[in-house]
């Protein structure tokens, strides 16, 4: 399967036609009323309201549902998480930076339109409420279209950052976290890694959690949560 690039709406057998949010958040419900397991891209919607009315078809129709938050498939994020479930994060600063805005196959209406708080927002919430612990309130800054700051407050204390961008020019794509405390820093850097890893282990979790009927962690649960993290960090 190719690398998805917007909503991915899987039925048995699959089928997958790629579509930005508005259009997931409009056929997603019609799918899960239908029984149809679904995979889905971030964000679920264009908006909260349609995040969660995709959220809330999958869990009244009970299908099984996975989301596209690519890193988290891949088995270094993996060893990250985990090694962060045993850190005492007392602070962490992270960013997600490339420039496909700048023009090329990403720079979409959607992302143009929104920029990078939606597009990469839940990549980098989803990562730090995972490795530092539960978001309780998060506050953003700047310019979505061209540079957003996040600060987030964690259930344990901790304080983060996030810095968002999709137009700055830079070599190759950045993502890094660094979770700081007692401990010498943990450090989370896509740069060495190879993202066609994450699409096998996408794939064999998503046909495991069907064949079992299992909830999957990452799920249109976790995109709603993560969209509302986006929406506060806006609206407050």
């Amino acid at each position: 399967m190719a690398a998805p690039q917007h909503g991915y709406l899987h039925r048995r057998p699959p089928l997958a036609p790629a579509v930005p949010p508005a259009v997931q958040a409009e056929l997603a419900p019609l799918a899960a009323k239908r029984g149809k397991d679904l995979l889905l891209e971030k964000p679920l919607g264009p908006d909260l309201a349609a995040a969660r009315r995709v959220a809330d078809a999958v869990a009244e129709s009970g299908v099984v549902s996975q989301l596209v938050l690519t890193k988290r498939y891949h088995p270094a994020t993996r060893a990250f998480l985990e090694a962060a479930g045993s850190f005492e994060a007392v602070g962490a600063r992270s960013c997600y930076l490339h420039g496909a805005f700048l023009g090329g196959e990403f720079a979409t209406g959607w992302r143009l339109e929104h920029g990078a708080l939606l597009d990469l927002g839940p990549h980098l919430l989803d990562l730090l409420d995972a490795a530092v612990g539960p978001v309780t309130a998060v506050r953003a800054t700047g310019d979505p279209r061209r540079w957003v700051e996040l600060t987030c407050e964690h259930e344990n204390g901790a304080v983060s950052q996030a810095s968002l961008s999709g137009s700055v020019a830079v070599p190759r794509a950045l993502t890094r976290v660094e979770l700081f405390g007692p401990a010498e820093p943990l450090v989370y850097d896509t740069a060495g890694i190879d993202h066609e890893e994450c699409w096998p282990v996408l794939r064999h979790d998503f046909a495991t959690a069907v064949r079992t009927r299992t909830p999957t962690p990452v799920d249109a649960g976790r995109g709603l949560y993560l969209q509302s993290l986006l929406d506060r960090a806006v609206h407050g």
